[in-house]
């Protein structure tokens, strides 16, 4: 027995009818709906009503995807679904699952976790329990229109993107998190625009390098925007969390060397370093820095990236432009 089967097998009953694991519906018209999952039996998924299964929306075809819990082992399979069948973030045609996989079908994204009261699906009938359980449930759901919402903390928002990009959707996802509320424009799994509520000067790529270090809040997608935008990012996924996570530990590490973001920069008295050696960019953020009442109020009024703008900032502090103000 291979270890991925072992390790798979300490998460289920062995026994027959038994179950500890489920399919919980973590985005989408169903949220918060459970359907569990028994050794030896399958569940047909699609909008036919006389499937296991039944998700009533456009994108899911009539039979969609199968699951099924067999001596341990979760496998899923795509039945040759229109708008495909997604594992965290990847399209497929047939794979094994393991707690805390997340599948994407139409607008429902579901994730496999453990039951929190695992012996009211056992025994004999547990089957029809889990169907008669899930049925009533998605049944109250079922005159809702479909829409893609949830938490981040449930799904962090690189894994949405990510998600996103592969199943090329569209819309505008809102992100709302503490004081911030972001919105980030898809079109065809595509970025095409970022930007955050109050900070019009904010450039697209900063907006979402900043929005990918919330860590609470909740997202929606939103239908699609047609507006035009100036300065258009255009960029996948892919490519913009590469580069976000990027900027993220590169600033992370440069924040040792800076004061902290509370603290007020000024030029010293006398500023003994030329002026005239500094670049156009490093006067501005000279300017920037001496007349923004902290460093961080310096990073939120560029609109150039966090890291960029800290850059500057530090290499000034180093050569003698910039010192903190006491008290």
């Amino acid at each position: 027995m291979s270890s991925k089967v072992a390790r798979q097998k300490t998460l289920t009953d062995s026994r027959p009818g038994g179950s500890r694991l489920a399919l919980r519906f973590i985005s989408g018209k169903y949220q918060g709906g459970e359907y569990p999952l028994i050794e030896g039996q399958e569940i047909v998924i699609g909008r036919s009503s006389e499937l296991d299964m039944v998700l009533v929306e456009e994108m899911v075809s009539r039979r969609h995807a199968r699951i099924s819990l067999k001596n341990g082992v979760i496998l899923i399979e795509d039945l040759g679904s229109t708008n495909g069948t997604f594992i965290n973030g990847e399209k497929i045609q047939s794979a094994t699952l393991k707690e805390g996989d997340r599948i994407l079908i139409g607008t429902s994204i579901l994730k496999v976790v453990a039951l929190a009261e695992p012996a009211r699906y056992e025994g004999p009938d547990a089957a029809a329990a889990a169907r008669a359980s899930a049925r009533q449930y998605m049944s109250r759901a079922s005159d809702e229109p479909p829409r893609m919402s949830g938490s981040l903390e449930e799904i962090p928002l690189p894994d949405l993107l990510q998600l996103f990009g592969t199943s090329r959707k569209s819309g505008v996802l809102l992100v709302r998190a503490e004081e911030t509320e972001g919105r980030i424009y898809l079109q065809d799994g595509t970025i095409r625009y970022a930007e955050i509520e109050g900070s019009p000067h904010m450039g697209a790529r900063k907006a979402i390098y900043r929005m990918l270090g919330l860590r609470r809040g909740i997202f929606d997608l939103a239908p699609p925007d047609p507006r035009e935008f100036d300065e258009p990012l255009d960029a996948s996924a892919q490519e913009v969390l590469m580069e976000g996570f990027r900027q993220q530990d590169e600033l992370q590490a440069l924040k040792e060397k800076l004061p902290s973001l509370e603290s007020r920069l000024k030029l010293p008295s006398p500023l003994a370093a030329s002026l005239r050696t500094l670049s156009p960019e490093e006067l501005d953020s000279l300017q920037l820095a001496v007349s923004s009442p902290s460093l961080q109020a310096a990073l939120d009024a560029s609109p150039e990236p966090d890291l960029d703008v800290a850059q500057r900032i530090e290499a000034l502090l180093s050569r003698g432009y910039l010192i903190p103000e006491q008290g």
